[in-house]
């Protein structure tokens, strides 16, 4: 019996079911239950809640987020290996556990969620963590259908996400995540804990969406961040160059000089800059 519930250790499960963690699946599983537990309540309250879930493997984030009480659990697993040991877990909870065997990547939710809104909560796999979040910051319109998201990352990855200008880890992710979310780093897992350990330390971190980010076109904001940091060592008289706009008056409308360069240039700037690309642009077509 485990520490949260009368199912099996997760390693007897993994023992049962034959789930040796597979590296071209992105596969490491986090077995201390005490520490599912941990991110579950980071994600909580959770007693009205529906959570979408991706990656759960043998379950053991899905366990705590049910024996946390969570209403409704929807977790998506493209580890056909790993079904028989949700549904295990399905039929202890029932009728609160739904088990999509598919893709993440290609999968909406939100047929299943009707007008309800959910969190989302995972220890995603490290081969498409990045790519997932991107996505669900890219979300149009805006604000999302979910009010949440509690996910676990190489440490690296998250403090991309969670970065300020001047840091050395500012960059794109972030720009793309500050603008439209309030981000934190709640607390690191060590290798250790996890099936096979990885080689790096993992880390949780708490994503909350804005309702009302500061507006300008997500598509045009990303366009010059790329352009920005693509070139970051250089000054963005010179990086900005390539989005076909004077780099001067982008410049002007954040009221950066052209010297910086993209790491000294908070996310509002990239803001500003973003929607004078927009109206330099839209000026361009109406001419045309």
């Amino acid at each position: 019996m485990s520490a949260i519930d009368d199912l099996p250790p997760l390693r007897e499960v993994i023992r049962q079911h034959a789930l040796s963690a597979r590296k071209s699946l992105g596969q490491n599983f986090l077995l201390d239950l005490n520490l599912t537990a941990r991110i579950a309540r980071a994600a909580g309250p959770l007693e009205d809640a529906t959570i979408i879930e991706v990656g759960p493997g043998p379950g053991g984030l899905t366990r705590a987020l049910l024996a946390s009480g969570a209403k409704r659990v929807i977790a998506i697993e493209r580890d056909e290996r790993a079904l028989a040991a949700l549904d295990d877990i399905a039929k202890r909870y029932p009728g609160r556990l739904e088990i999509i065997s598919g893709d993440a990547t290609t999968f909406d939710p939100r047929p299943l969620l009707g007008a309800g809104r959910a969190g989302i909560v995972a220890n995603l796999p490290y081969n498409i963590a990045t790519g997932l979040l991107i996505d669900w910051l890219s979300i149009e319109p805006w604000p999302p259908w979910y009010d949440m998201m509690v996910l676990m990352f190489q440490r690296e990855v998250a403090e991309r996400i969670v970065a300020g200008e001047n840091e050395e880890a500012y960059g794109r992710l972030a720009v793309l995540a500050n603008w439209r979310a309030t981000t934190k780093i709640l607390f690191d897992i060590s290798p250790a804990a996890f099936v096979p350990q990885p080689k790096v330390t993992s880390s949780v971190v708490r994503l909350v969406p804005r309702a009302t980010p500061e507006p300008c076109d997500r598509r045009a904001l990303e366009q010059v961040a790329a352009a920005a940091f693509g070139q970051r060592r250089k000054m963005l008289r010179q990086s900005l160059k390539s989005l076909g706009a004077d780099p001067a008056r982008l410049a002007a409308a954040a009221d950066v000089d052209l010297t910086r360069r993209a790491e000294t240039v908070p996310v509002s700037g990239f803001v500003a800059m973003a929607r004078e690309l927009a109206d330099i642009r839209n000026s361009k077509s109406n001419e045309d």
